[in-house]
């Protein structure tokens, strides 16, 4: 039986500030099952990013339990918590990511050649295919749009066949053309890979395609 990717029980996190502790996350808990797609909305400041840093084990939770594939994050340590993500939980952010010094191509393998997968540069030219990217594999971040550079972080995030894909914005900074053109491509591959989504988005129709939908307000989920 595969275990659920994601759990989060009581989940907090009080980060210092100038003016004293903030609670930014405060006693979240939710459950995303196999092949669930999630979307997170909410107004700026309710804590939706805080929620995937902590959820993908980027950030520790002040309080209670993060468990991805049936794992309690809060007893391996770094390396550890890197060990349980590879070729298993990808991300995608608002800015891109994508590593200036290499090609579209080369974006695309490095996960994958991390991940120990054969044939990274193959795979990668046959992903850029699928985001129709092909004839764009040899070009560097700078010489593309900023829907091609989404494109190819979807590919470089999705070519590892995750189990668990968090997407933080990942249309926040895409005119409206691209935003559906990215958008699309992010739904259909998730479903091709058998992947959960967990979508944070300020984009009340790009929420809807999800399965269901969880408002963050004030650090909760409501």
């Amino acid at each position: 039986m595969t275990a659920t990717p994601l759990q989060l029980t009581e989940v907090a996190l009080t980060l210092p500030s100038a003016a004293g502790p903030v609670d930014i996350l405060r006693g979240v808990s939710l459950t995303v099952e196999t092949g669930e797609r999630v979307s997170v909305v909410g107004p700026s400041g309710s804590g939706k990013s805080s929620l995937i840093s902590v959820a993908a084990g980027l950030e520790r939770p002040t309080a209670g339990t993060v468990r991805l594939f049936g794992e309690d994050l809060g007893g391996l340590n770094e390396d550890g918590r890197a060990r349980l993500r590879r070729g298993r939980v990808s991300l995608v952010f608002q800015s891109f990511h994508l590593l200036p010094n290499m090609t579209a191509e080369e974006n695309v393998a490095a996960p994958m050649e991390i991940a120990g997968v054969d044939d990274a540069t193959r795979l990668a030219r046959d992903w850029l295919d699928r985001v129709g990217l092909g004839p764009r594999l040899r070009h560097y971040p700078h010489q593309l749009s900023g829907g091609e550079q989404q494109r190819v972080a979807l590919a470089r995030a999705l070519a590892v066949r995750p189990q668990l894909l968090f997407a933080d914005e990942p249309t926040g900074n895409l005119d409206a053309e691209n935003a559906v053109l990215v958008a699309d491509m992010m739904f259909a591959l998730v479903a091709e890979v058998k992947a959960a989504l967990v979508l944070v988005t300020h984009d009340p129709a790009l929420a809807a395609r999800a399965d269901r939908t969880v408002t963050m307000a004030g650090g909760r989920a409501v």
